[in-house]
């Protein structure tokens, strides 16, 4: 393989992990339940034969979301003691925002896990 098709195909592969990693932003602009669960499976299940760094960021984003809204769901909850008014806040911005930083990191080539994440898939 020559050297430009191997970057051209790195710089593919890192394209489809900044989608995945923004994909998850998608809840907030498709009237969809669960769109920033959908969208980036369906991404990741399409892409994730192409390499293996897609495949690791398609499980990583998932596992994230997952948490994620299991936290944030948790947190809407707990608005009925009011504890929930004190956290729900902090879940959802790092929400909204740890996707982006991921997204940064991953276009300068840098792999990105995200924090406090449990590990859904493998």
């Amino acid at each position: 393989m020559h050297a430009s098709n191997y970057d051209s195909k790195a710089e593919a592969d890192r394209s489809w992990c900044m989608a995945l990693h923004l994909a998850g932003l998608s809840g907030l602009l498709l009237p969809i339940v669960l769109a920033h669960l959908l969208v980036p499976l369906i991404i990741w299940l399409l892409k994730r034969s192409r390499s293996e760094q897609i495949d690791r960021t398609g499980k990583e984003v998932l596992n994230f979301q997952l948490t994620w809204t299991l936290y944030l769901v948790i947190s809407g909850a707990l608005c009925w003691i009011l504890l929930g008014f004190l956290i729900f806040p902090f879940f959802f911005l790092a929400w909204l925002l740890l996707p982006i930083l991921a997204a940064i990191k991953t276009s300068n080539g840098q792999d990105y896990c995200y924090p406090w994440t449990l590990c859904f898939l493998k």
